[in-house]
C-alpha cells in the first residue's frame, strides 16, 4: 500500500491534525519565496510537537548546502526533498536520504541521479496532474505529487504504483491544511 505524505505544514493547527491522522510523512518548505515556506526555526518549532512516528521531509529549492545539512545535523529533518535544478553532484553532499524531483520535460534525466527516491510532479506546488503513462520505469521508489485529490488518488494508487503518495493543496482550503480533507485522504487510504 502506498504511503502518505503531507506537504507544507506551517501552523501547530498542522501538526496536531497529523498527528491524530497519522500520515507517512509530512513535509516543511525551508527554501524562502514559497506559499509555504517556513523558517528553519519555526520548523524546530513545529517538529517539536510531531509525533516521532511520522517522518520528516525538508523540502529546498536550489538552496544552500550548509543549510541544508544543518537542518539534517539538527535532527528536525530525516529526509531532504530537492525540488530545484539540483545536479547529481550537488545531491551527493546532502546528508540524508533525498527525494530529487522532477517534472514531465526532465524524465530523461533520471539515471543521471543515485538518490534514494525520485518525486515526479507537474512542476513546483503546482496542483496540477501530468500524464502518469510519462512517468519512467525505475527501480527506485518514488513518490507521486500532481493534482493528486480523493477523486483519483485509488486511480494513482492502482495505475502507478508509487511508493507515496505526495498532497498538499489537495489537503487545503483557503491556502491552510484542512482536517477533514486530511482525514477524507486517510481513509481514502484505509480502504485501499
Amino acid at each position: 500500500m502506498a504511503k502518505i505524505k503531507i506537504c507544507g505544514l506551517k501552523r501547530k493547527e498542522d501538526i496536531y491534525y497529523v498527528n491524530e491522522l497519522k500520515p507517512d510523512y509530512i513535509g516543511f518548505i525551508l527554501t524562502d519565496g514559497f506559499r509555504r515556506s517556513i523558517s528553519v526555526s519555526l520548523a524546530r518549532e513545529l517538529y517539536s510537537l510531531l509525533d516521532k512516528d511520522i517522518k520528516t521531509v525538508g523540502v529546498f529549492v536550489n538552496d544552500d548546502i550548509e543549510k541544508i545539512n544543518s537542518a539534517v545535523d539538527e535532527g528536525i529533518i530525516d529526509i531532504v526533498q530537492l525540488h530545484g535544478q539540483e545536479s547529481p553532484e550537488y545531491c551527493k553532499k546532502i546528508k540524508a536520504p533525498v527525494i530529487k524531483y522532477f517534472a514531465p520535460p526532465d524524465f530523461d534525466n533520471i539515471t543521471d541521479y543515485d538518490t534514494e527516491y525520485y518525486l515526479f510532479d507537474s512542476g513546483t506546488g503546482s496542483g496540477k496532474t501530468f500524464d502518469w503513462d510519462k512517468i519512467p520505469q525505475s527501480e527506485k521508489p518514488f513518490f507521486l505529487a500532481g493534482g493528486i485529490n480523493k477523486n483519483n488518488i485509488k486511480t494513482a494508487i492502482d495505475r502507478i504504483n508509487p511508493y507515496c503518495i505526495d498532497l498538499s493543496s489537495a489537503v487545503e482550503t483557503n491556502g491552510v491544511k484542512d482536517y477533514n480533507k486530511i482525514n477524507e485522504i486517510m481513509e481514502c487510504m484505509k480502504n485501499e
